[in-house]
């Protein structure tokens, strides 16, 4: 009986018959194409001239997602130092993205929000990128999510180290 040769990670076969390089080949390859992809999503016009940046679409995403909450919740999601936070949340202020309001509990706390009237604009923008990931992410078990997690929070801390930043 012949034996069957391996498959080529690059054509897309998920199996990992070429072990730890060839699950770097693939990621190599699709890495950027999935970045490309991210770029070329088109901003809704209400939102083009606002020049918002990759900085604001992990705030802008924790919002949508979890609801209004203080900028010191903010800091501690988006791993940044609260005056960092507050200098972002100022800015989409600004810029008409968010509101900020006082806590009706503690004058001296501010809850971040996102206007209605920005909403649409904003889900419409983000939504492709969380239903790409739910896509790939479903099908996998509690423990195999925590290691994509795990895995994709490492890469981006080495890239990180590796720039100096």
């Amino acid at each position: 009986m012949p034996a069957t040769p391996p498959v080529h990670p690059v054509s897309g076969d998920p199996d990992d018959t070429e072990g730890l390089d060839g699950a770097i080949r693939t990621l190599l390859l699709v890495l950027p194409r999935a970045v490309g992809r991210i770029k070329r999503l088109e901003v809704p016009g209400e939102l083009r001239e606002m020049a918002l940046a990759p900085r604001h679409l992990s705030l802008l995403s924790f919002l949508l997602l979890d609801g209004p909450m203080t900028v010191r919740e903010l800091a501690d999601r988006l791993e940044v130092a609260p005056t960092t936070a507050s200098l972002l949340v100022g800015e989409l202020s600004r810029k008409g993205v968010l509101d900020r309001r006082e806590d009706a509990h503690d004058r001296r706390r501010r809850i971040v929000s996102i206007p209605e009237s920005a909403r649409p604009a904003l889900e419409q923008w983000l939504a492709p990128g969380a239903r790409a990931w739910r896509t790939a992410l479903t099908p996998l078990s509690p423990a195999e999510r925590r290691a994509v997690v795990r895995a994709f929070t490492a890469y981006e801390a080495a890239l990180a180290e590796s720039d100096g930043s």
